[in-house]
């Protein structure tokens, strides 16, 4: 099989029977009655038309071995219309440039949302990276990693003002610079335990200069793991600064404080309730909703693996976009 394409039949041939349409009341019961009001840029829809994306995480193995374009292409056709980068290189697929990028892009009716980099890729080579984002057309750029390993009070304060710096830069070149959190950032601080860290990286950032990017499932593990808050709670006083979310869905791990306190999955098929997240949402309309497994690699059969879960979740997806919340709240 060409590197350059993918074997569509034996795609399709992984994919028969297996893509089933899930309604949104299964993954959750239904919006709840209480829900709050509806916002007219998402149409009445948990999920407004033409903001579900996917992070390229998930389908990594599948760029790697085929390489943008022909994952690119997949993705187009099973629905997404948005995706966030997790590096710019594809593996045994060879070289491939910025402006490449941005065609493949256009070709197959995508556009960027977000691109996760690392902390040090900042610290040492910001404007490379803002380069690199407005060659390819990404609004935002933002980091998968704590902002950082010392979870003290002061370590976080610290943390927020490099942030604050790194926005000012970013914000100069029109673009928006994003923390997307794992569980650890919603701790307590180790100097100060009735203070969470979440609490201080938000309060000292500059609410102009610095976004944030929920992991809904692993905020949803920080609430299990260090109870005491609700994930839609700090999106509902903060909208504007959440433009990005992963959707992801999970399983408890025995242990609560194991890990991120959940194991990922596939769309659906996992415990947190998106109906109702979503439904709580004061401004449906002004965020970016993108689906992400970390373990999608490992999907069988494979083919089509990655690939065959992106398209399952899509799906699942879809029939909770499809869910409407009138203005008295109710679907």
């Amino acid at each position: 099989m060409s590197k350059g394409k993918i074997d569509r039949r034996a795609l399709l041939r992984g994919l028969a029977g297996t893509t089933v349409a899930v309604g949104a009341a299964t993954l959750t019961g239904g919006a709840p009655a209480s829900a709050g009001g509806d916002d007219h840029r998402s149409g009445g829809r948990l999920i407004p038309k033409g903001h579900m994306g996917i992070q390229l995480y998930s389908v990594r193995d599948k760029i790697a071995e085929f390489g943008f374009g022909p994952v690119f292409e997949e993705l187009s056709r099973i629905g997404y219309r948005e995706v966030e980068f997790a590096g710019y290189t594809q593996g045994s697929a060879g070289p491939i440039t910025p402006e490449q990028i941005r065609r493949l892009l256009r070709d197959n009716g995508l556009k960027a949302a977000g691109s996760h980099r690392g902390l040090n890729d900042f610290r040492t080579n910001l404007q490379w990276e803002l380069d690199v984002a407005q060659t390819i057309g990404i609004p935002y750029i933002g980091t998968a990693q704590a902002p950082t390993n010392v979870r003290t009070v002061d370590g976080y304060r610290a943390a927020a003002e490099e942030f604050n710096a790194w926005g000012a830069v970013t914000k100069a070149r029109g673009i928006g610079i994003y923390q997307h959190n794992h569980t650890i950032e919603f701790s307590f601080a180790t100097d100060q335990p009735s203070v969470r860290l979440y609490d201080v990286f938000l309060k000292h950032t500059d609410p102009e200069l610095v976004f944030l990017e929920m992991d809904i499932l692993w905020a949803f593990g920080g609430a299990r793991k260090y109870p005491g808050f609700r994930p839609v709670d700090y999106v509902n006083a903060h909208p504007h600064r959440y433009p990005l979310f992963h959707v992801k869905d999970g399983v408890p791990l025995p242990d609560p404080q194991q890990g991120n306190s959940y194991l990922d999955v596939e769309f659906g098929k996992g415990v947190i309730p998106y109906a109702e997240f979503f439904s709580e949402l004061k401004g449906r309309g002004r965020h970016e909703y993108l689906w992400e497994q970390d373990t999608a690699p490992s999907v069988q059969p494979n083919p089509p693996g990655s690939l065959g879960a992106a398209e399952r979740s899509y799906d699942r997806l879809r029939e909770l976009r499809r869910v409407t919340v009138g203005k008295g709240g109710k679907k």
